[in-house]
């Protein structure tokens, strides 16, 4: 292929912004088709976005000649199906995160892979932002020594997030989602931290429906030892009081520590009292660096920016948390 022309299927909220206008922006890359089930939206999102052409059908989609890429972008129940489809007709996958619904179904969709020698990339977008790759390069030079401790809070109120006041939002249903709002934000979470710190060896935690709102667990605690010797402690709440939401990420090392939110703009590393701020631009489109990556992935021109087997890590760790495993 001397260009990826991509196939979306699913071109809801997610696609507005965060990936769905990057396609056409990074080199090499064009979106030429888009599908969703309710036939007025995705013309509507066709037309307001300069896509040639949409389908209600996956399967059509995935099938029109001209597609020879294909992005899924719907609930994660949906994900495991669409990829094999996807590898059915010869065609590679960049698929959103979380992976799929559990660690087993993410397996089988990396067997298929194998099996069929299709390429497979997971959106774990975040490890090819600016910010983030100046956190691992600063733990790559030991800016803060060596790492000994990370400790992770993710703490809403049961509103602070739109997508938790709508009683038929998927993501409170974990037979569409995999387990609520965790699920939803967590990937993003313990992607980086395999992404610093590598491949894990332990790991354990409980989860609890506190709250009462939804199917969903809405506290989740969990640790991890990393094969390094690195210990990882995180808990998620999504019903604390207002006063105590909380996006933090604290990475100690032996001469001082790294502070950063997840989903926020700057690193702040202190030493022997002295703190030194990284501040870093919102990205238009937060996928922008990802989708660059996997197009020149799928080009053969660069290595896989994140591959199946990795994405098994988080979610082998997110079934573990929740006592799935």
């Amino acid at each position: 292929m001397e260009s990826i022309k991509w196939g979306m299927i699913g071109c809801g909220d997610v696609t507005e912004v965060k990936s769905g206008p990057a396609f056409n922006k990074v080199p090499n890359s064009s979106l030429v088709a888009v599908m969703r089930r309710d036939g007025v939206k995705a013309r509507d999102y066709a037309a307001r976005h300069g896509v040639p052409k949409w389908y209600t059908d996956a399967q059509a989609l995935i099938d029109d000649p001209e597609v020879n890429a294909i992005y899924i972008a719907t609930p994660p129940a949906q994900h495991e199906a669409y990829t094999l489809m996807a590898f059915e007709a010869g065609k590679p996958v960049y698929v959103e995160k979380p992976m799929t619904l559990n660690a087993a179904s993410a397996i089988r969709m990396n067997e298929a892979a194998l099996d069929k020698d299709m390429k497979l990339s997971i959106a774990h977008y975040r490890r090819a932002q600016p910010m983030f790759l100046k956190i691992k390069a600063l733990l790559e030079d030991q800016e803060i020594g060596a790492i000994r401790l990370v400790q992770l809070k993710m703490f809403q109120t049961a509103h602070v997030n739109p997508l938790a006041d709508a009683s038929e939002n998927w993501r409170l249903n974990p037979s569409i989602s995999g387990g609520g709002l965790f699920h939803d934000l967590a990937p993003h979470q313990l992607d980086l931290m395999i992404f610093f710190f590598g491949e894990w060896k332990t790991a354990s935690g409980l989860s609890r429906n506190q709250s009462g709102i939804g199917m969903a667990d809405d506290l989740v605690t969990g640790q991890i030892a990393f094969k390094n010797g690195i210990v990882f402690n995180g808990s998620w709440c999504f019903s604390v009081a207002e006063q105590d939401c909380s996006d933090q990420c604290e990475i100690f090392g032996s001469l001082g520590k790294i502070s950063f939110q997840v989903f926020g703009h700057q690193i702040r590393v202190t030493k022997g009292g002295i703190a030194k701020v990284y501040d870093f631009s919102p990205l238009p489109h937060v996928q922008q660096p990802m989708i660059e990556q996997v197009t020149a992935y799928f080009l053969g021109k660069s290595p896989n920016p994140c591959s199946a087997a990795e994405a098994i890590l988080s979610m082998q760790l997110m079934d573990r948390f929740t006592e799935q495993d």
